[in-house]
């Protein structure tokens, strides 16, 4: 019996490399299916690095797959029946860009990944070799789906859905994070509660909040813990979630530094200042005179106590694959690749926290274009979405907004655009002056200029 074929491209990623390697050796349907699992990047030496990590794992767990590794895009998507796709060029580089240069102009973007004039140029970088990828599984994989981490993922969903056949689902673990938090202020535990969250991703809202033995509403418990709670408990993370409870109805998932992208006030509540910081005086990262600083994700999980002296960074050549989960137990990362492939190949079913994929009426008051996160179902007949109700019509305003953006950004890229890339950058909520944003976007095409797509 025929092997079945998995390609994860971007293989060399830090984050979801390794962990959909685990994902898929550790699952009991696929090795006994037999897999065949291809890893590709761009990089020949990161793709030989987590090929080594790869086959160490397979060695522990005594499993039968098939692990090769390549360079080759086309070599990696050929015959292929998934494609899992993490990829991102100089990462923290292009980020320190999409950063700062916004705040310059006076932008009060908070983070600049997925939202924002930041998150913007962030998915038009993406934009290409995503599309690339789906090309390419229109010729070698024919009906094979997309499962794809890289973000800002409702921009590139939407861009591979409108622009070429393949079916893409784009998948994060954001929701986690979000019940994550909603258990410690309600002190109680995940597993003891049922949940379902929708949205766009990184600003998705819980409609669903039960306890699982029983089916009691736990939302009057929210607001009894939160009106309860100590002002300043979790500030970076969850300050402005309570507020946006208090005023929209629903809890926000996951944290400030995400859902705060897409809300022109959010810097009221987040201490934003040490990501990414430099000494301008001392020139920009961008211009080669600064190394690029070390990027702190969010001070709720930063240590600030530190020696004066640092200690050396870890770099991509430090890293050992072998010594990544070799010593220590190996266990799923919760992330949904693996999850549905499981369902896809062999058919064994599954309910899904979170998908990303068009609208097609499962928020009833969102445009059926739109990608949205909604949970939803897989089996070996694909992934369905779950039907939720209308979302509170102050809520659906937010992300209507960000609908437009996200379809003038598709339309940006395939049109070469630069007039609607300015007019999406013009609708985003922290933009406040019109010359600002012509210059801040001339700015960002020259500095950015190797690596996005022309734009006329």
């Amino acid at each position: 019996m025929a092997r079945a074929k998995i390609a994860i491209i971007g293989a060399g990623s830090r984050s979801f490399g390794p962990a959909t390697i685990r994902d898929i050796f550790l699952s009991k349907p696929l090795k006994d299916l037999g897999v065949t699992l291809t890893l590709m990047d761009t990089i020949g030496s990161h793709v030989r690095e987590t090929a080594a990590y790869a086959r160490a794992v397979n060695r522990r767990v005594k499993g039968n797959v098939v692990v090769e590794a390549t360079t080759s895009l086309r070599q990696a998507v050929e015959g292929a029946g998934a494609v899992v796709s993490a990829i991102e060029v100089d990462r923290y580089l292009y980020w320190a860009m999409d950063f700062h240069v916004p705040r310059k102009y006076g932008f009060r973007q908070v983070y600049g990944e997925n939202g924002g004039p930041g998150g913007d140029f962030h998915a038009l970088r993406n934009m290409g070799p995503t599309l690339e990828i789906a090309r390419t599984m229109e010729k070698l994989a024919p009906g094979a789906p997309l499962l794809n981490y890289t973000n800002p993922e409702p921009k590139l969903v939407e861009a591979v859905s409108r622009l070429t056949s393949v079916k893409a689902i784009g998948l994060c673990h954001g929701i986690g994070m979000g019940i994550g938090w909603v258990s410690t202020v309600l002190g109680r535990p995940v597993k003891s509660m049922e949940y379902a969250a929708c949205g766009l991703n990184h600003f998705t809202w819980f409609q669903t909040l039960r306890d699982k033995k029983t089916g009691r509403d736990l939302y009057p418990d929210l607001v009894k813990a939160d009106r309860g709670g100590d002002w300043l408990s979790h500030w970076q993370e969850i300050a402005m979630a309570r507020i946006l409870f208090r005023r929209f109805g629903l809890w926000p998932s996951p944290g400030t530094n995400h859902f705060g992208e897409y809300i022109r006030w959010a810097d009221e509540f987040l201490s934003d200042e040490p990501q990414y910081y430099y000494d301008a005086a001392d020139g920009h990262p961008w211009q080669g005179k600064v190394p690029v600083p070390e990027f702190i994700y969010s001070l709720e999980y930063t240590n600030c106590d530190r020696p004066m002296k640092p200690k050396k960074a870890r770099t991509a050549e430090d890293w050992n694959p072998d010594d990544r989960g070799m010593k220590d137990k190996l266990e799923k990362s919760g992330e949904l690749g693996a999850t549905i492939i499981e369902s896809l190949l062999c058919g064994v079913p599954h309910d899904l926290d979170s998908m990303n994929v068009p609208n097609r009426g499962a928020i009833p008051n969102l445009p059926d274009d739109m990608v949205v996160e909604v949970p939803g179902t897989s089996d070996r007949g694909g992934c369905r979405t779950r039907r939720m109700a209308p979302l509170p019509e102050g809520i659906a305003a937010l992300l209507r907004t960000q609908a437009s953006i996200n379809k003038l950004l598709v339309e940006a890229y395939a049109e070469e655009s630069k007039a609607k890339l300015v007019q999406a950058i013009l609708l985003e909520p922290v933009v406040h002056t019109y010359r600002g944003a012509v210059e801040m976007v001339d700015e960002m095409l020259t500095l950015q200029k190797r690596i996005l797509p022309p734009l006329k």
